[in-house]
């Protein structure tokens, strides 16, 4: 009976990462779409939810930790526990990225570099945060190597978007020492760097799982 609370312990603890994973990819989109209709009220939205996302990390590392401290797990559980715990640090790190895209749409003035999607590079990481999480809830190490492997696909999108914001830069008669200019690339430039990071906690998700898996943290990298 004992183990058997446990088991059912643990089982909410994956239901409830993945819960908190959903509300983070929720508000990741919501994010990605106010950047790309230039909507205040819906980068307002994910910029003001905040503190909810951070008060969920808080109970679910507590949980965590009453795990750790009052179960003394060993071995595969010990692992489950750790890697979940870490996984939701890359969760809530993914929220706050989203809060920056949300801040920068915000601050947003003048339509930059019109080649650029960034929707486009946004999706790809979403996909990759999904991906991931689905990976953890079902323990598939295939997976993860899956979401480890699509991270060179996110990267060469973004350093694309750096090479096209160079080539405006060199192309235009504006002045590229203008302030409102200097200024607009810089929003750029950090939204592209966010969007990528986010990528990299997806293979930070990835990682985990495989590590809770096959007792190896360094399989992906």
């Amino acid at each position: 009976m004992v183990r058997d609370g446990f088991d059912d312990e643990l089982a909410a603890l994956r239901a409830d990462v993945v819960e908190m994973g959903d509300v983070v990819v929720e508000r990741l989109e919501t994010a990605l779409m106010a950047l790309e209709e230039r909507d205040a009220a819906l980068a307002r939205e994910v910029v003001d939810g905040d503190d909810e996302i951070n008060e969920l990390y808080l109970d679910l590392e507590s949980d965590c930790i009453d795990l750790f401290a009052l179960q003394q797990p060993l071995a595969g559980d010990l692992r489950f526990v750790a890697a979940s715990f870490k996984i939701l640090t890359d969760l809530e790190r993914i929220a706050d990225l989203a809060v920056n895209v949300g801040s920068y749409t915000l601050a947003r003035d003048h339509e930059l570099v019109p080649d650029v999607d960034l929707l486009q590079i946004g999706e790809l990481a979403v996909e990759m945060v999904e991906d991931a999480l689905a990976a953890y809830a079902e323990e598939d190490a295939d997976a993860c190597v899956a979401v480890a492997d699509r991270d060179d696909e996110l990267d060469a999108l973004c350093e694309r978007v750096g090479e096209l914001v160079v080539r405006h830069l060199t192309s235009t008669d504006d002045d590229p020492t203008t302030e409102w200019l200097f200024t607009e690339v810089t929003k750029l430039l950090l939204t592209v760097r966010d969007i990528e990071r986010v990528g990299d906690h997806a293979v930070n998700v990835a990682a985990r799982t495989l590590y809770l898996i096959d007792n190896d943290p360094d399989l992906l990298y």
